[in-house]
């Protein structure tokens, strides 16, 4: 058996799909301003580098101008924490953590979305005890693709061998920078091809996951 491990989650495209609600708060903001809803492809599309980048690329994609930003993003922040009602976990998402757990890994996540909302919606699926530690886009004053809330993550977690999993180009770009294994999960949102994505592994089912976790740790993966 393995050694022990660090795990660190992405959260949005990765464990769970939270594009319907983002886009149903992201329409009701436009709504609001008399601007035209978003689609759900365009919504996974401007998901990854956090509230802010998400409101702005939104704001764009309507022909708002940025004097409008920062009162779409309060608006828009101030209904995310209780949006969950239709979001829902990846196929395979509760087995694939409750046996690496059981294998003795310790479980982390790092995230874009605030660290308000993530706990709100870990809490609404019933994930809220699994993670030893949670870093959010605004926990620190750095978010992803900059390694520092990673390394956070990792530092809570204890010194053991590290592996992040990820889904989108902003979570391959952080664990190169970070120096750490990632593993991709191919059915979130990202933008690019996988062959375009740095990735010790890749995987479209997370009952492949405790397996890949332990080849990573056997060597048996680049």
């Amino acid at each position: 058996m393995t050694s022990p491990a660090a795990i660190v989650f992405d959260l949005d495209g990765t464990l769970i799909d939270s594009a319907p609600d983002i886009r149903a708060i992201a329409n009701a903001v436009l709504a609001e301003v008399g601007a035209a809803p978003i689609t759900l492809a365009e919504t996974r599309s401007f998901v990854g580098n956090g509230a802010p980048a998400f409101v702005s690329k939104m704001r764009a994609a309507r022909g708002l101008p940025d004097g409008l930003q920062a009162e779409l993003l309060a608006a828009f922040v101030a209904r995310y924490e209780t949006a969950h009602d239709l979001t829902e976990v990846y196929p395979g998402v509760r087995d694939a953590l409750a046996a690496l757990a059981g294998q003795g890994h310790r479980l982390g996540l790092c995230t874009n979305k605030p660290e308000g909302p993530a706990r709100s919606v870990l809490a609404h699926l019933g994930l809220d005890t699994v993670f030893a530690t949670l870093w959010g886009g605004d926990s620190l004053p750095l978010r992803k693709p900059d390694p520092a809330p990673l390394m956070a993550a990792f530092a809570a977690l204890g010194p053991m061998p590290r592996i992040y999993v990820g889904d989108s180009e902003v979570d391959a770009e952080t664990a190169v920078r970070a120096e750490v294994p990632f593993l991709l999960f191919t059915e979130g949102y990202r933008k690019t091809p996988v062959s375009g994505i740095p990735h010790a592994a890749a995987f479209d089912d997370f009952a492949a996951l405790p397996a890949l976790v332990a080849d990573v740790l056997a060597g048996d993966v680049a």
